[in-house]
């Protein structure tokens, strides 16, 4: 036997480098933070060793050793002392050991074991001292072997591979549990033995304190744990986060904000100091007081205003306090034979706001009274204002009606949000105009001389003896409720005149003046008439007549559009039939007008505030019914989560929850609710299905159905060559469907590829991400274009990646594109060549050869929906057709390499492919121009030659790569087809 004693010494180094415990864990038990003894068993007790040294620090280092390596049928037991489990509910067992290479051992035969077994038993108290050790109470726990031993070098050497291993033991029920170790005949030493439960550590998260969480029993499930705002504020939305199995906080849900006078600062809320405020309880930084304004203590909510400063009631506490404005600068006034202009420069001082606005005040003085104090009364009532006298924006007005040989004194005053807030004297100017009267009132007398519904006849007589030639007369009228609503003139060189276009049972009042050389006199009294009343008779005549008149036309309508249709009634189902297939043609690359029955789509960005679009398309789910299962993915906004949909009188369904982190812009926040607003709007069975969004708390949530498989590009290279080839179509025409749907109700999808493709657990596929602009930003496939968007250069037509234009034509090619992708099992189109190369070879006329063991007549549908021209490729529709008949009879497509019968408006021609002049040049275009030797060697110099080539002769040649056999048998089949062709055509190769 050779025991394991000189070791000892070294286990010293060894444990200087064990960790501190890192923070998501609860020791429950260490042997190296044990300073007495240790409370330990052995069975048998000359078994297990038990070895206690001091470190350089003076503490105490518990090892137990056993190396019986020489003696057969080894079963030696250690057992711990009695551990408490505490608030666990399954724990963890950490190991430091060191274990002797057997074969390093010399005269030990097959007696010498290098693994050792772990065992647990359950109590709910420590057991009496006198309980007899029984090894079948105990649980194995696993069987623990090193990864690294020791030999007698190392040990000379004064090296040791320390083993570290951790073991989940659990579930734990009862209060406590002890440990015990079977030795079955190595030689081993056990350095440490640590135990320890995992628990989410108490954290700040979103300004919500969260309390030390024990994980769940079921490690595939999560605990939801609600937070509490932490001191100085408020729950905007309830606080949770989900302790996960590992200790670790998983999908913050909802916040809590600053209140009002405090400020986040390192996750708690502090009070603003003196000099800033916050009025909101939102999380903002507090704010610098406005201009004139202060606060002096700490936590204001508000900066109160400097003296002789104000702030408006509905102004915002953040803007700063103003004042009153000055005085109006420059009135003036002019005067003509029928009006006043006064008009005036704003003030030299607006107050610091731009709410300014202007009162005009007037005072009439004709006379004085016996003590000779002039008599002044308001007169903005009599006068007519225009536009009005009170809230002027402008510094002008126009003024009416005034009297003739009148003083009047105009004051124009000049206000603010804020006037009339403080003891500030008011911001006026005044003029003083003096209205000359050029001559009496010549029209003494206005009478009636007739009135109907709606005209009234006027004469007018004048006074005697007017030396003065009258040139004609002005008419002035208004309603007499509406005096200063309206006003109408008229002018008139007879002293009589009929008055139009008037209202019926209305009064009107009416004055005239005259005009002569010197200019207008003074009006006339005014005087009032009425016109006459509707006549009742006459009004129901007009009524039956309009009644009388609908009816006989709408009957002539009814029996024109009656014949019409059993003209036209016979050939309808011919017109639709034939209109359908011609509109899809005609719109094909531009227009986006739907079929009957099919709602067209709304782009979301037409509207003013995007949010509408998300109101309308899409439901808004109450958050309490999503249940948060687990984290399985993160996007550019935020988690992705699997999760569970509890609507109120249904079953639980399997859903996919994307959620939008903190601390977004509204711009981000809109844009990642752009695309809940498009798929909204679809209804397809191959359309990735919304449940709903929650937009109204925290986090913002889009709800959409489960795909069990994931991408459709990495689950096919996940199951590489299981399929039969129907199973990959029928994952072809469900792409297909969704995108005729698409198609017809006029959305162009501009990113469809495999990587965008979901796939249930029936294989279904279903077309998803709907928001381009948004995904391909961090996209490593994408490049710009010259709009500056970035769009996928492998999947995208040359016209769209040119010219930017965007179509179903433009579709149709990606749909080639994921073609390629579904046949050769989620490989990368045009494998390492750069996009640049990629943009040149197509221009050039290359396109991707057919996969391994592609139908010839899938190979060709993908070539035609690569078609340069974007007029000459397929429809959907038409795709759907060829697959269809594919199902229908598959061996009829799997063995003709010309079959095009599934495409009714297919075009006669292929693309034209490069003809490669050698073998080089050939090698260059696919990126494998490092075999050129290995075909020349192998006799393959003309491309004839290497037409021929079978995969056992690309490999008898040396290349061993199965991607790179793959790539150059791939094009070596689209060789074949070429060749083909250009044999149809009469010329030999």
């Amino acid at each position: 036997m050779m025991p394991p004693g000189g070791t000892t010494c070294l286990l010293l180094f060894l444990l200087r480098g064990i960790l501190s415990d890192p923070g998501n864990q609860v020791v429950l038990m260490d042997t190296t933070a044990v300073s007495g003894e240790l409370d330990w068993k052995t069975y048998p007790v000359n078994g297990w060793d038990a070895i206690t040294e001091m470190d350089e620090h003076n503490r105490p280092i518990h090892t137990f050793q056993v190396c019986h390596v020489m003696e057969p049928n080894q079963n030696n037991w250690l057992r711990s002392g009695w551990i408490q489990r505490q608030a666990a509910q399954r724990v963890y067992v950490e190991l430091r050991f060191t274990l002797r290479d057997c074969n390093s051992i010399p005269w030990v035969s097959g007696t010498c074991k290098e693994t050792f077994n772990l065992f647990y038993l359950q109590t709910d108290g420590p057991l009496p001292a006198a309980t007899r050790f029984r090894p079948n109470d105990y649980a194995k726990v696993d069987t623990i072997a090193a990864d690294e031993s020791f030999t007698q070098t190392d040990l000379g050497d004064r090296v040791l591979r320390l083993n570290t291993e951790v073991r989940e033991v659990g579930p734990v029920t009862h209060k406590g549990f002890y440990l015990a170790f079977q030795d079955v005949g190595a030689c081993i030493a056990l350095v440490s033995v640590k135990v320890f439960y995992k628990r989410c550590p108490l954290t700040l998260r979103n300004l919500a304190s969260f309390p030390d969480t024990v994980p769940h029993m079921d490690s595939s499930s999560l605990v939801e744990v609600r937070g509490d705002c932490v001191e100085n504020a408020e729950e905007r939305d309830t606080p949770k986060l989900y302790c996960g199995a590992d200790g670790d906080w998983l999908v913050p849900l909802g916040h809590c904000v600053c209140t009002v006078g405090h400020e986040e600062t390192d996750g708690y809320c502090q009070a603003c100091r003196p000099g800033f405020f916050k009025a909101y309880a939102e999380n903002t930084k507090c704010s610098k007081c406005p201009l004139q304004s202060s606060s002096h203590d700490q936590a204001a909510t508000i900066c109160h205003c400097d003296k002789g400063f104000y702030r408006a009631v509905k102004d915002p506490p953040t803007l700063a306090c103003t004042r009153p404005p000055s005085a109006p600068r420059n009135l003036m006034s002019l005067l003509n034979d029928t009006a006043l202009f006064l008009q005036w420069t704003p003030p030299g001082d607006t107050g610091g706001r731009r709410d300014v606005s202007y009162n005009i005040l007037c005072m009439r003085c004709d006379g004085s009274d016996a003590g000779g104090v002039v008599q002044c009364e308001p007169c903005e009532q009599d006068l007519r204002f225009i536009p009005r006298h009170r809230g002027l924006t402008g510094t002008s007005v126009v003024i009416l009606d005034f009297a003739m040989n009148a003083n009047y004194t105009f004051h124009v005053e000049a206000i603010n949000g804020v006037s009339g807030l403080g003891v500030a004297a008011r911001s006026l100017t005044n003029i003083t105009v003096n209205t000359r009267q050029v001559g009496p009132a010549l029209v003494d007398f206005v009478g009636k001389d007739w009135a109907s519904q709606n005209s009234i006849a006027l004469s007018w007589s004048t006074v005697e003896q007017v030396s003065l030639d009258i040139l004609d007369y002005e008419i002035k009228y208004y309603e007499k409720r509406q005096k200063h609503l309206r006003y109408s003139s008229t002018r008139t060189k007879s002293p009589s005149m009929v008055v139009t276009g008037l209202k019926p049972s209305t009064i009107y009042v009416f004055h005239v003046r005259a005009r002569t050389a010197a200019g207008y006199t003074a009006y006339s009294p005014t005087f009032e008439f009425v016109t006459a009343a509707e006549d009742p008779d006459v009004a129901d005549q007009s009524q039956v007549l309009v009644v009388v008149t609908a009816s006989v036309g709408g009957f002539s309508l009814l029996v024109i559009l009656s014949l019409f249709l059993l003209i036209t009634g016979r050939c309808q189902g011919y017109i639709k039939a034939r209109m359908k297939s011609e509109e899809k043609r005609t719109r094909y690359h531009s227009g986006h007008v739907p079929f009957s029955g099919i709602k067209t789509y709304v782009d979301p960005d037409t509207y003013e505030d995007p949010c509408q679009a998300v109101e309308e398309f899409a439901t808004e789910i109450d958050p309490s019914y999503i249940f948060i299962d687990r984290v399985i993915g993160s996007g550019e906004y935020g988690e992705v989560c699997r999760g569970r949909l509890r609507g109120p009188g249904r079953m639980d369904i399997i859903v996919a929850i994307k959620t939008l982190k903190g601390g977004c812009t509204e711009q981000q926040r809109r844009d990642f609710l752009r695309e809940a607003s498009i798929i909204g709007q679809f209804s397809n069975p191959n359309i990735i299905r919304l449940e709903g969004v929650v937009t109204k708390s925290r986090p913002v949530m889009i709800v959409v159905e489960h795909m069990g498989n994931g991408a459709l590009d990495a689950f096919l290279r996940s199951c590489d060559g299981q399929f039969q080839v129907l199973q990959l179509v029928g994952m072809l025409r469900g792409v297909a469907a969704a995108m005729d749907y698409l198609s017809d109700v006029g959305y162009v999808h501009r990113d469809l590829a495999a990587r965008n493709i979901l796939v249930d657990e029936n294989l279904e596929c279903k077309v998803s991400n709907f928001g381009m602009s948004r995904v391909l930003e961090d996209d490593v496939e994408a490049v710009y274009d010259a709009a500056g968007g970035k769009i996928a250069i492998r999947w995208t037509a040359p016209e769209a990646i040119t010219y930017g234009k965007f179509s179903s034509a433009s579709d149709i090619w990606s749909y080639g594109v994921v073609m390629w992708e579904v046949m050769s099992y989620g490989e990368r189109p045009y494998w390492e060549m750069s996009n640049q190369d990629v943009i040149l070879s197509i221009e050039e006329g290359y396109r991707l050869p057919a996969p391994i063991g592609c139908p010839l007549s899938f190979h060709q549908l993908m070539l035609h929906c690569w078609q340069k021209e974007p007029s000459q490729r397929p429809l959907f529709t038409d795709v759907l057709t060829f697959w269809d008949k594919f199902t229908l009879n598959p061996s009829s497509f799997l063995s003709s390499v010309n079959d095009l019968t599934g495409f009714p408006d297919s075009p006669d021609s292929l693309p034209d492919y490069p003809f490669f002049i050698s073998i080089g040049d050939w090698l260059d275009s696919i990126k494998m121009n490092q075999y050129q030797n290995n075909f020349v060697a192998g006799g393959y110099t003309t491309m004839s030659a290497v037409s021929t080539m079978s995969i056992e002769d690309v490999k008898r040649i040396g290349i061993s790569l199965i991607g790179h056999q793959r790539r150059i048998i791939s094009s070596i089949q689209s060789l074949r087809l070429q060749f083909h062709h250009i044999q149809q055509s009469g010329f030999q190769v």
